[in-house]
């Protein structure tokens, strides 16, 4: 059984740091073939997608939005995934999931909609 474990969530001052952390179980990083996301969902907002990384060549991607403040990478002995996170806003302030597919033989995967096992999520609050 999948199953994703999000945590390292926290209240953090504009401007800091928190790393979130996404313990994979059920599948191994190593093994199979698969892609993550990492998404957030404020009060009353769609969730919407920030990182993702492919098993296919380890690609990452982040988006706009988050691009050069959320780094998204990889620990395989550890079977987990991590979203560093810096020069938070308050705007950031919001529950976090990671997210699988799998088996996944494709590159980066954004649409939230084809993914199959999400985490409990993780609440960032950033304060002004």
């Amino acid at each position: 059984e999948v199953q994703l474990v999000e945590s390292g969530g926290g209240l953090v001052q504009t401007g800091g740091s928190l790393r979130l952390s996404c313990a994979a179980s059920g599948f191994t990083f190593d093994d199979d073939d698969y892609a993550i996301g990492w998404f957030r969902q404020a009060p009353g907002k769609e969730r919407e997608g920030l990182s993702y990384i492919s098993s296919s060549g380890g690609t990452t991607y982040s988006k706009d939005l988050v691009k050069g403040r959320f780094t998204i990478s990889v620990d395989n002995a550890k079977n987990t995934v991590y979203l560093q996170m810096n020069s938070l806003k308050p705007e950031d302030t919001a529950v976090y999931y990671c997210a699988a597919r799998l088996p996944h033989f494709g590159g980066i995967l954004a649409a939230k909609e084809l993914y199959d096992f999400w985490g409990q999520g993780t609440q960032v609050t950033v304060s002004s």
